[in-house]
C-alpha cells in the first residue's frame, strides 16, 4: 500500500541491525477490534521500561499493547547463558524472535534450530515452542507479539520485584494473557 507513491513502511537489514522506517503521515495501526489511526511515536535507544526477570536477565519493553491499540508488543530481552523457557504456546498471539547477539536454540513444534545474530523465528499462535541461550555468552533477542495479548504477561510484571511472580500466581498471569504451559523446558 502506498500514499502519494511512497511505501507506508520499509524494512532494511544492515550489519545485524533491523531498521523499520515509517511514513509518519500514513501510519495506521490495525487492531483485532477495528482500526485506530495513530500519529506514531519513537522510543529512543535506552528508552522504554525495564523488567528485571532474574539476575542478569531483563527485558526492555519498547512497544506496549496499550500504546499500539493492542496491535503489537515488542521488547528486547537480555538472557545470560543457560536461560531457557518452558515449552508453551500462545492461544491468541503470533510471536517473532530476532536474535541480536548470542546463540539461541529454538524448539518450534518438533523442530529444533540453533541460530546466531540475524536469525529470525516466526512462531504462529497455538504452536508449542521454547528457546534457550545455548551459547557461552549473554544473548539479546528482540521479541514481538501480534496481537499484543501475550506480551501483556510482561507488561503486568512491571514494577514487581524480580522473580516475584512464580508458581500459581505466574500461571494465572500467563492464563490471563493467553499462554498455556505444555511442559518443562525441552532442552
Amino acid at each position: 500500500m502506498t500514499r502519494a507513491g511512497r511505501p507506508l513502511w520499509s524494512v532494511a537489514s544492515h550489519t545485524r541491525r533491523l531498521a523499520l522506517h515509517l511514513d509518519p503521515k500514513a501510519v495506521t495501526v490495525a487492531t483485532n477490534t477495528g482500526r485506530m489511526d495513530a500519529k506514531g511515536f519513537v522510543i529512543p535507544s535506552g528508552g522504554g521500561s525495564v523488567l528485571s526477570m532474574a539476575p542478569g536477565r531483563s527485558a526492555a519493553l519498547k512497544l506496549l499493547g496499550r500504546d499500539t491499540g493492542d496491535s503489537i508488543m515488542l521488547f528486547e530481552e537480555t538472557a545470560p547463558a543457560g536461560t531457557e523457557t518452558t515449552f508453551h504456546l500462545h492461544r491468541d498471539s503470533d510471536e517473532v524472535a530476532y536474535v541480536l547477539s548470542g546463540e539461541i536454540t529454538f524448539k518450534i513444534g518438533d523442530e529444533v534450530t540453533v541460530g546466531g545474530p540475524g536469525t529470525c523465528a516466526c512462531i504462529p499462535r497455538r504452536v508449542p515452542h521454547a528457546w534457550k541461550n545455548t551459547g557461552a555468552e549473554t544473548g539479546r533477542v528482540l521479541f514481538l507479539y501480534t496481537p499484543a495479548r501475550a506480551g501483556g504477561f510482561f507488561e503486568e510484571q512491571l514494577g514487581r520485584r524480580a522473580g516475584s511472580a512464580n508458581g500459581p500466581e505466574a500461571n494465572e498471569m500467563r492464563r490471563r494473557h493467553g499462554w498455556e504451559i505444555i511442559g518443562p523446558p525441552p532442552f
